[in-house]
């Protein structure tokens, strides 16, 4: 269906209404998601304070990160079973709010660990604060999995699959929006709040020793009083971010409705799937019927997931250690590195509109397509971030922000191919399933990241991201030949269910007949 009949036959006024209240829902939601990631990336920016203060390695950073992601993964999954059968505003307004209260919690995670401990200091204190900030980031990310799913389920019932690529890649720069503006602010609280102590001789030397840097070195004798004029400014990056997620919540559930029949207004032409034809196939054997047909046993929704583990451990690797790599490996401040994280999300957007309108503009809708060459450019550009180290600061970080242009498209448009491909009816139980793969390979990522990065250096985590973006490229090569969506596919299964229905009836019928007879 072309997009100039996409409202055929209906009149201007509802047509006028539809997109009022489509693009409502759009920036609405966006605006939503993008605060769920101040209450998410908030911790990658506050993890160089906490080493710096606390000492806490690299591997303990991967396993609080790694197992969040796993947590994160399942929680889309289960929770996008949940948007099925109830509001989607309302679960993502939940969803912000809980995500608000375990931020709070982090912020205190050091007057928790005391309590525990009895004591401020020593490796018992620190320790337990490992375990706390580590039961805390599971709750978070489990919180953090109810904010998709909804999304997944409101946006294909406001926009055509025709059109779906470039709005939802418009929509899916929330992601960049919120992760960018929470690393800036969150670097703006890390370089200017907190206790200043630059003269304590005591955090002086507990930082030199948490870091191993020698303070007889004029420039790692900087980096130190950077962290000891900020005693302590890790923990508003996660109280701030908190009081924006409860208005963020207020703002989501006020602000959104679930789907056109909820404002009266009629299914978009063309996104029917046969669920309703003459009031049959809405019994929750046939729902299940049509999960199986539709996700279980979609060759193309599994290799989405598959893919999906590629892009997740380049994608997030990158902005969960990002501040860390370019403060240890390429000796930037953290407001530098902070600010280098944020141009990278900043592209990131200009990236995932583009693959969106490229999508629909240039390969008709087949996501997969322009997903494959995405890949390849973030493999390339990847490559020339790590090899190309002699140049000047400005151009290695223009080189990884050209990656985040890259790598951000497949990202959104997994989603969008993972939708289209389910349909509106299964959309949000196919992209908790491509969300389980895709935080599994975050977990994979954050683990790796941290145990290679501190046995064989930085340098060496960047050559296993671009091995893994060669195997994604490859991936996506094998559907080349996909469809662009799956309601061909919906209407056929329906149909098959109201066949077998009727045979069920004639046979019921005949064998009332044959009864009469007797």
């Amino acid at each position: 269906m072309s997009k100039e009949n996409i409202y055929a036959g209906w009149d201007a006024l509802t047509v006028k209404s539809f997109k009022r209240w489509q693009m409502r829902t759009i920036l609405v939601s966006m605006i939503g998601y993008a605060i769920y990631y101040f209450v998410r990336k908030n911790f990658s920016v506050a993890m160089p304070g906490l080493t710096a203060q606390y000492g806490i390695t690299n591997a303990s950073f991967g396993w609080i990160i790694g197992i969040g992601s796993l947590i994160y993964g399942f929680s889309r999954f289960i929770n996008g079973f949940v948007v099925d059968k109830a509001s989607s505003r309302a679960v993502m307004a939940i969803g912000l709010l809980l995500c608000a209260a375990s931020n709070f919690c982090f912020g205190f995670g050091v007057n928790i660990s005391g309590l525990i401990v009895g004591s401020y200091e020593g490796p018992d204190f620190v320790n337990a604060l490992i375990l706390v900030m580590g039961a805390t980031s599971i709750l978070n990310q489990y919180f953090q999995g109810i904010g998709y799913p909804p999304c997944a389920r409101l946006l294909p019932s406001w926009i055509h699959p025709s059109e779906l690529a470039t709005k939802m890649s418009i929509w899916n720069t929330s992601h960049s929006i919120g992760a960018g503006a929470a690393v800036l602010a969150c670097g703006f609280i890390m370089g200017s709040m907190g206790k200043d102590l630059s003269a304590n001789t005591e955090v002086i030397n507990t930082i030199a020793s948490n870091l191993k840097l020698d303070t007889s070195n004029a420039e790692h004798m900087k980096t130190i009083l950077g962290y000891a004029s900020h005693w302590d400014a890790w923990r508003w990056c996660f109280w701030l971010p908190g009081c924006l997620a409860v208005v963020g919540a207020l703002w989501l559930y006020f602000g959104l409705r679930d789907d056109p029949r909820s404002v009266g207004l009629p299914e978009l032409p063309g996104t029917t799937t046969g669920k309703n034809s003459d009031g049959k196939g809405n019994d929750k054997n046939s729902h299940s019927r049509f999960l199986k047909a539709m996700v279980w046993t979609n060759r193309w929704i599994w290799t989405l997931c598959i893919a999906n583990v590629f892009v997740y451990v380049m994608r997030m690797g990158i902005l969960d250690w990002g501040p860390k790599f370019l403060t240890e490996a390429r000796g930037m401040s953290i407001e530098l590195a902070a600010t280098s994280v944020a141009i990278f999300e900043i592209c990131a957007i200009v990236g995932t509109i583009f693959a969106g309108w490229a999508t629909d503009h240039i390969f008709k809708g087949k996501a997969h397509r322009m997903c494959l060459f995405c890949m390849v450019g973030a493999v390339l550009f990847m490559s020339l971030f790590i090899f190309l180290t002699a140049i000047p600061t400005a151009l290695s970080i223009a080189i990884l922000a050209m990656a985040g242009f890259c790598i951000y498209g497949p990202q959104a448009l997994i989603g969008i191919a993972s939708a289209n491909h389910a349909t509106k009816d299964a959309s949000a139980t196919a992209n908790g399933l491509a969300g389980i793969f895709g935080y599994v390979g975050s977990f994979l990522s954050a683990i790796g990241v941290g145990y290679i990065a501190d046995a064989f250096g930085w340098n060496m985590v960047f050559f296993l991201f671009i091995g893994v973006g060669i195997i994604g490229a490859i991936t996506f090569l094998t559907m080349w030949m996909a469809p662009r969506d799956g309601y061909e596919r919906s209407n056929k299964f329906y149909a098959s269910q109201l066949t077998e229905a009727e045979k069920e009836e004639a046979m019921a019928k005949a064998g009332d007949l044959n009864d009469t007879d007797l």
